[in-house]
This record gives structure tokens, sequence and C-alpha cells, in this order.
């Protein structure tokens, strides 16, 4: 099953789009959504998703990862193309790069790591309670496996003790 995985990359950061698409299809693969299911990856700057972050989660900081679940039309209004729209994961290429270089990680499994995350925070995981997390990264786990990423990378850039 192919999705369409969008990819936005305007400040021309070098991401290989292709590994990202891989990300977010693996992750998809693995859940019971339509064949013909959208999410966009946008990879920007630290300052973009900042913004973001402090508009959307009022934490005035960059961040790696945000996600952006799109909101269901109401049925009045939705056509049927519209429900296959998942949402938006939006990467901080720079913060991702530092932390990824920080902790002696490949650069390029780490943003590979956040697409998954995002995409499974567009499916409706989240991390936010000890057994949320644990499903959270049971799902996370099995997607970097059939990726050839090394688990280990998510303790290291998720902090042992945060939820």
């Amino acid at each position: 099953m192919t999705f369409t995985i969008e990819v936005q990359n305007d400040a021309n950061f070098a991401v290989d789009v292709s590994r990202l698409q891989q990300a977010a299809q693996t992750v998809l693969a693995r859940h019971d959504v339509d064949a013909d299911s959208m999410i966009t990856v946008v990879i920007t700057t630290d300052e973009a998703v900042q913004g973001l972050n402090k508009q959307h989660r009022n934490i005035d900081a960059a961040t790696d990862v945000l996600s952006f679940p799109a909101d269901p039309l109401p049925p009045e209004l939705a056509e049927e193309e519209d429900e296959s729209y998942l949402g938006d994961v939006i990467i901080a290429y720079p913060y991702t790069k530092a932390q990824a270089e920080r902790e002696g990680h490949d650069v390029d499994d780490s943003v590979a790591l956040m697409v998954v995350h995002g995409t499974l925070h567009l499916l409706g995981y989240d991390h936010d309670t000890p057994e949320n997390r644990a499903e959270m990264w049971a799902e996370q786990a099995a997607a970097l496996k059939i990726m050839g990423i090394d688990a280990a990378i998510v303790p290291a850039l998720e902090g042992s003790d945060d939820v």
C-alpha cells in the first residue's frame, strides 16, 4: 500500500526525501488507515517551530517535532477525499540535527525518527502517561526496526525521564 507523503523543504535542508516518505509509509502501513491517506512533512527552521510551539502549546521554545492532526470537517462540508488527509508533521531541522550530533546519532536516522514519532501522533498516539508512552514507544520501535534504525536512538532523543 502506498500513501501520499508530501515533503516540504523550502529551506533546502540536506534531507533524504525518499527516506522521510519511507518513515511515514512504514507507520501508516502498520495501522488501519485508508489507502488514500495523506500527510505532509514540513522540514523547517527552529524559529518557525518555536513560533508554532508558542502559538499552539503556549511553550516559547523550539522543539524537534510537532504534529498537527487534520480537523475533521462537519459531515455536510466533508468530501470523501478530505477525510484522507491525516495532518502535518513539522520538523525543526537545525534542532534535530544538533540533537543528533550531541547524542552521537546519525542525522538522517534522527530525522526519520521524527517523522515516525510525528506520524504516530497524527494517528492518535501520545506519551502523556506511562501506559500511553509504552504503547507509543512499542509502535515507534517496530517502525524503526523495519527501517533498520536502532531503537536505542529514542531514549537518547526523548530523555529517559520525560513523559
